[in-house]
């Protein structure tokens, strides 16, 4: 799971993602990163921790990493938050089969908003990657 500084979006997808993984039975990794270097060792961002816990998710204990070109062969899928987080991604892959593991979390034409300026925008962001992790390991566990 990527986005911008991996304080907000990807590390409420990370939590979700492994605990439905888990609740699933399934023993898959699961990491997120930023594009960018700011956060780099900082807690996720602290509404997002608080909207978490109310929703049962706990990702306290995560801590901001950028995203690296090694990533690509420690993970077989890559799903970025936005257009701007998958072009930075995409700079980093060297071939076709690095490129093909990367895609948008939603799908092709929609991102996941960015609630960093936007308090309003954490509840919708959860329950929206709430709904679709549900499906990715659907679709992924085919």
């Amino acid at each position: 799971m990527v986005c911008l500084g991996n304080i907000c979006r990807s590390p409420l997808a990370e939590g979700i993602f492994r605990v439905q993984v888990n609740a699933a039975g399934l023993d898959w990794e699961v990491a997120s990163a930023g594009t960018g270097d700011w956060h780099v060792g900082h807690p996720p961002d602290r509404r997002g921790i608080a909207m978490a816990a109310n929703y049962g998710y706990d990702i306290s204990a995560q801590r901001a990493q950028q995203f690296s070109a090694r990533m690509f062969d420690a993970f077989d899928h890559i799903l970025v938050m936005d257009k701007n987080n998958l072009r930075d991604v995409l700079k980093l892959a060297k071939n076709d089969e690095q490129r093909r593991k990367v895609k948008l979390f939603l799908n092709e034409e929609q991102e996941v908003r960015d609630p960093y300026f936007d308090n309003a925008l954490f509840e919708p962001v959860l329950l929206e990657i709430e709904v679709r992790s549900k499906q990715l390991i659907a679709e992924f566990s085919r």
